[in-house]
């Protein structure tokens, strides 16, 4: 799929002014429609402010179709501080409405009077496939629509001409992830949220008292919130629809926590989707699920169904950036749009927000529905894309109870540890990783402690339940120590992986992770010791390692500085005028700080990657003076903690004080190693889970290709480089990549990547704080595959 990314155009000034001529007196109508979601106020926000920025004029449309149907009222246009205030807030703050009158040409005629009296003729739609489709088919209808209104006289020739054409582009806006097209829909993540803090507090009773949970979450045609859940927790038992269970589900499912439960396990956890269905569509429900099993089990058993819990609440770090991103996008597009242009729809595909035709997406979305409906499950979990069908897959090899019996395979030893500081989702990982070794039949050593514990013997062979309630723990269990193996000696850690024989090496952690198994790597030459396959698993919430565009606990340690800077904006709701300096962790990466500042609403991130003086210090003073004046009453700025050794904290503080006097007051927070706590985000556990599980199988295909018989014993050896390797998250992919080979692509000095993609986000980030910037266009038109 093509696309391009948002940049820096500083040398595409031209470009940019064109653009701007080319929207002046044009109009946008923004509306959400059917269910709400989290986040969708992020992306009113962003078009609204984007739209704004580029030269439009921008509409709210309230209660969705019927608002656009009724008019009057319900059609107000935007200044730039009717946003202020609105990215942390749940829900939509235009409302959301089904319209019955839309269904019909008559109501159709009536919105579009409305809108050309306006002179809107570009609409982003903000809602799920029925909101989208119903969106086209008024594009479809637009000039018979208008040739009407002329002839009864209800508009003139003259705005019907300018208003000749309707562009239309969509944003999904759904908790269930049911649209085909995008890997990500608005709210999706939040709904996540808010279920895992739901199952984490009913873990707690249930393991008080022995109980088994079957917990309902919504997807009544769509699995993936069921899905992740049961990954990000652990679940016991799994009910989704596109993956029926079999005929003897009853049996097996008893089976399964009956051994779980004698094998120590105080709980019972079991997921499923309100439209979950057996092999034949009946519908399966939760009551009937506690029933079979109170009465085969006689397990203590409670039904919790979510329902609107989900839907609640402030939208995560996630779904704010991601309804800001495609908001952005989303008016770069109408801009560029020509009558021939296709209704599209802004898609997230791996880590761009690119264009997708809406209709062909529309669809494939209802292909699922048709696959599903003639019993063709194996087609439906295809056609909801590869990210559904791998989170299958893996919960399916880490739902078994016991490993399988595989005399032919050979047993190696596989050393896992934690290297670096502790960050959210590293025990998930190591979780995963032991019991996939375990599955493959291999024997996994827990290594206490690091490399330090490593040189003094702290290890222990890990079984099936050591690791049991892992995924969702905070911290690192395991310890984590930032000492690298050349610093305590490389010999004495030749030694330990001799004695205890030691065929592979997992490690969990950031830099120093990443730059401990270069320097084993660079080692083999003179110990044949560390020729064995060696994998990091990049987790440090600063996101500094190369060869990644996510490190595990960055997302975690994202919500944590976001939810802290809603309460700190909110604890000055009674005073007005008041800007925070906030400072950020990070080292020198501005990663924390650019996306928070993005999902927290900031006026200025300042980072190490983006130089900058007093001048633009004392700009952005100035430029939040005017914005006080304009109405907006507080004001948000993030420093990461290494951006600039003498523009400290303290010294950023101490100006806005100084320089606000009369204007506004200044308060600084710290936020410290509130950052690394807490339990891990349903991403974080998500993306350990499945990193360790695809680490542990490259791990066991490279002994597998490796192993040789030496001295009575079979050893593993191998010197190749692809052999010693970071995973990471590409773009849509996961690629393993030689750590010799990303030695160049890293500033040691600095600890740094020596290329970042979220620096692209930057520009995005002051345009929707009223800085003057330019933006380049992140997506292109695309068709799905």
């Amino acid at each position: 799929m093509a696309s391009a990314v948002l940049g820096d155009l500083s040398s595409s000034n031209a470009f940019a002014a064109s653009n701007l001529r080319q929207a002046q007196g044009k109009s946008i109508g923004v509306f959400t429609s059917g269910g709400d979601s989290q986040g969708m106020n992020a992306a009113v926000r962003a078009v609204v402010r984007m739209g704004i920025h580029v030269g439009f004029r921008v509409y709210y449309i309230h209660e969705g179709y019927q608002g656009m149907v009724d008019g009057a009222d319900n059609i107000k246009e935007a200044i730039w501080t009717s946003v202020s205030g609105i990215i942390q807030q749940g829900g939509t703050v235009i409302g959301s409405a089904r319209c019955q009158d839309f269904r019909e040409r008559a109501g159709r005629l009536k919105a579009a009077r409305n809108l050309v009296k306006l002179g809107i003729s570009n609409l982003v739609v903000i809602g799920g496939d029925g909101s989208l489709t119903g969106a086209n088919c008024f594009r479809q209808e637009w000039s018979g629509l208008l040739e009407e209104l002329v002839k009864k006289g209800e508009i003139t020739a003259e705005q019907s001409k300018n208003c000749s054409h309707l562009n239309i582009v969509g944003m999904v806006g759904s908790i269930d992830n049911d649209f085909c097209g995008t890997d990500m829909t608005i709210g999706c993540d939040t709904a996540l949220h808010r279920i895992m803090e739901s199952v984490d507090a009913i873990t707690t009773t249930a393991q008080s008292h022995q109980r088994t949970f079957v917990m309902e979450v919504m997807g009544r045609h769509c699995g993936y919130l069921a899905l992740v859940t049961a990954l990000a927790c652990g679940a016991d038992w799994l009910f989704i629809p596109e993956w029926p269970p079999e005929s003897d589900w009853e049996d097996h499912m008893c089976r399964r926590l009956s051994e779980l439960r004698t094998a120590g396990s105080r709980l019972g956890i079991v997921i499923m989707a309100e439209g979950a269905i057996d092999q034949k569509g009946n519908a399966i429900t939760s009551n009937r699920v506690k029933e079979i099993i109170s009465t085969r089990l006689g397990h203590d058993t409670r039904v919790t169904v979510l329902g609107h819990v989900q839907r609640g609440g402030n939208p995560s770090a996630f779904d704010r950036v991601l309804g800001c991103r495609m908001g952005a996008e989303a008016v770069l597009a109408l801009l560029e749009a020509t009558p021939d242009t296709p209704a599209c729809v802004v898609s997230l595909d791996g880590n761009q927000a690119v264009r997708v035709n809406l209709m062909e997406c529309v669809e494939r979305t209802q292909q699922v529905a048709a696959a599903m409906k003639k019993g063709n499950f194996e087609n439906c979990v295809s056609l909801r894309g590869r990210s559904f069908k791998n989170n299958l897959e893996i919960y399916k090899i880490l739902s078994h109870v016991k490993p399988p019996n595989n005399p032919q395979q050979h047993v190696f030893n596989i050393g896992i540890m934690n290297v670096g500081a502790p960050a959210a989702g590293m025990n998930a990982a190591v979780r995963s990783a032991a019991r996939t070794a375990i599955l493959n039949g291999h024997q996994p050593y827990a290594i206490y402690e690091g490399f330090e514990g490593l040189a003094e013997g702290r290890l222990k062979k890990l079984q099936w339940m050591d690791v049991g309630g892992w995924v969702g723990s905070g911290g690192a269990k395991l310890g984590a120590k930032r000492t690298q193996p050349a610093k305590l000696g490389l010999p004495q850690i030749a030694s330990k992986f001799k004695e205890f024989n030691l065929s592979a090496l997992l490690i969990i952690g950031g830099f120093e992770a990443y730059d401990s198994v270069l320097q084993l790597a660079e080692a083999r030459p003179q110990y044949k010791e560390f020729c064995i396959p060696m994998v990091v698993i990049p987790c440090t919430i600063s996101n500094n390692v190369p060869g990644t565009e996510f490190s595990l606990g960055t997302d975690t340690a994202l919500n944590a500085i976001t939810d802290i800077c809603d309460r700190i904006k909110q604890s000055a709701s009674g005073t007005k005028r008041r800007v925070f300096v906030v400072e950020t962790m990070g080292g020198y990466c501005g990663y924390l700080a650019t996306l928070a500042g993005l999902a927290g609403g900031a006026d200025a991130a300042y980072i190490f990657e983006e130089r900058f003086g007093m001048r633009d210090l004392q700009n952005d003073v100035e430029h939040l003076a005017k914005k006080m004046v304009e109405g907006v009453e507080r004001g948000l700025i993030l420093r990461n903690e290494k951006c600039n050794e003498n523009y400290t904290t303290d010294f950023i503080y101490q100006l806005y004080c100084e320089e606000g006097k009369g204007i506004f007051s200044a308060r600084k927070n710290v936020l410290g190693h509130m950052q690394q706590g807490g339990c891990p985000s349903p991403f974080d556990r998500n993306l350990g889970t499945k990193l360790a599980a695809k680490s542990v199988a490259f791990i066991a295909e490279k002994m597998h290709n490796n192993y040789k018989e030496e001295g009575g014993r079979i050893v593993v050896e191998c010197n190749e480089e692809d052999t010693a390797c970071l995973i990471g998250l590409n773009r849509r992919t996961v690629q393993f990549s030689p750590v010799t080979h990303l030695k160049s692509q890293t500033d040691f000095q600095h600890r740094l990547p020596r290329e970042q993609w979220w620096l692209k986000l930057r520009p995005l980030l002051r345009i929707l704080a009223k800085h003057e910037s330019v933006y380049e266009v992140e997506g292109e038109e695309t068709s799905i595959e």
